[in-house]
Formats: structure tokens, sequence, C-alpha cells
């Protein structure tokens, strides 16, 4: 299995941000205030980190000059005694999420209904819109996405009876592919489109040459678990998101 580091930096590039920058063993990102990846900061070396605390002063300033709330994920990768330092700062832990990995080849099967294309069109995009973790921010990043990619992606739909009944998202960084934004609307809901949705963009990216399939699912999220694990994906690792607690808002579902 794809060791902790490397699905961290795989995630740089299937999850981009137009802004980003290195800040000793820091990246902060940042994009429109959407998803959680895309805008806050990650630590990607674990090693003691004496500039920890002038460190964490300075990441929350170039949120401030971007008008954009300071967040960061507190991964396996965490430097010593950053979730202590954040905590006396006023920040609170919201929103762990599992990262799921599996061999690709044990998921993917192509799917005569799917249709890929290499940006979200208006059938992909108001089938998202179902999805209770969408808000306006969310969808400015994922219509800005593909042009960010500098790896291959998809935006899968389903079709059944004429109407779009399913989409995903897919995107392949080498040998280790994510897939995003599963949602299936309210009218076509237990009929196993989602099992179905994964395994067409599994097939997708195992075309482009990966081997391994992970997604990041909200640890509340029981459904979404339940479908993953059947699929025969596994816990690989959870990472949580600090936030000060003036800007805690009720929990994403994705990350």
């Amino acid at each position: 299995m794809p060791d902790v580091r490397a699905l961290e930096r795989a995630t740089l590039s299937t999850v981009p941000a137009p802004r980003i920058a290195f800040d000793g063993p820091f990246v902060v990102r940042a994009f429109a205030g959407g998803t959680g990846r895309a805008n806050a900061a990650s630590a990607i070396d674990p090693a003691p980190d004496p500039d920890l605390a002038a460190r964490i002063a300075r990441i929350e300033a170039r949120y401030a000059a971007l008008g954009l709330p300071p967040r960061f994920r507190a991964t396996p990768l965490d430097p010593p005694g950053l979730g202590a330092l954040l905590a006396a700062r006023g920040y609170v832990e919201k929103d762990e999420t599992v990262i799921l990995v599996a061999p690709i080849g044990a998921i993917a099967a192509a799917d005569p209904a799917a249709t890929a294309l290499p940006a979200p069109d208006a059938d992909w995009m108001a089938v998202t819109a179902t999805a209770e973790h969408q808000t306006p921010a969310r969808r400015q990043e994922k219509q800005g996405t593909p042009a960010l990619l500098m790896v291959p992606g998809a935006w899968i739909t389903l079709h059944e009876d004429n109407a779009a009944a399913a989409v995903i998202s897919v995107v392949a960084a080498g040998d280790l592919a994510g897939f995003f934004d599963l949602a299936v609307p309210p009218t076509h809901r237990r009929r196993g489109l989602a099992a179905r949705a994964v395994r067409a963009a599994a097939h997708w990216a195992q075309a482009q040459g990966a081997t391994w399939l992970f997604c990041q699912v909200a640890a509340a999220n029981a459904a979404s678990l339940a479908l993953n694990t059947g699929l025969g994906m596994t816990e690989a690792y959870r990472y949580r998101y600090l936030v000060r607690a003036q800007d805690a808002v009720p929990a994403l579902r994705f990350g």
C-alpha cells in the first residue's frame, strides 16, 4: 500500500490549488475557500520544527491577506507540538476524514453507460448540486479545477433512462489515482449506481497507468465508508482540520 507521504504528495496533484507556497515543512494552498484540501496548510515532514510558532503566525498572515480563514490539516506528518500550539491559539478540531486505498485492478470495470469528459459539463454539475456538501465556493473550484491540472483527469457521468444518474471525478497522478465528487441524485439512489461510478472511474484511471486508487471520506459518513470498504478499499490514515473556533461551521461531507 502507498504510504502517507506518497498519498499526500499525490493529492497535491489530484486536488490542485492556484496559489501555493512552501514555508519550511508546510505546503500552504488557497483556492476559492471551498474544499478543505485546496485551502489549508499541511505539513509534509514530521521532523521537529524549532520555528513552528513563528511559522504558524506567518501562515495565518498569508491567509488573512487573501481574505480567507486560516486552516491547518493535521496528518501523521505533523511536526511535534503542532496541535498544542494551535489549540493555544484558539483552534479546534473539525471534520475528521478517512483516506481509503485499494489496488485499482480489484475495482476497475468498464461501464457502457459511463461518459468521461475532460471537464465537468452541465449534466455533471447538475447532479453534483444534489449533494448536500455543495457550496458556491466549492462549485467554483470544481469548474476551475480542469485548467489547473497537470496530470490526467476525467469527469464521468453515468446515464440511465436518458438521464444523468451518477457522477464522479477522477485524477491520475502516476501510480496513484484519486476519485472525488461522487454523487447520485435522490431519484436514482439505491440502484448500485455509486459503486458502478467508482468502478468506471477506476477503469479510466487504470488506462492512464494508475495501479492504486484512493479516496477521502468524512469519518461521519457511514454510507460512503460502507460503499468504499465494500468495494475492497482499506483505511490508510486519517486527517483532521484545525480551524479557529470562530471560523468553525457545520461539518463538510468530503475533505
